[in-house]
């Protein structure tokens, strides 16, 4: 029975870990805002037959 309990918390601690990385990343980190351009070569819009 004690390694069912080591694994369980095992299990709870990983599931703590990767919650805490994404609040983190969700508090932290700010996106990027802007406008995005590229440009496209007429050879890719009208291809050639």
């Amino acid at each position: 029975m004690p390694t069912l309990f080591k694994f369980i918390f095992t299990l709870c601690l990983l599931a703590l870990l990767g919650y805490g990385t994404m609040l983190a990343l969700v508090i932290l980190v700010e996106p990027n805002k802007g406008e995005m351009s590229e440009r496209i070569p007429s050879e890719r819009i009208n291809p050639q037959r």
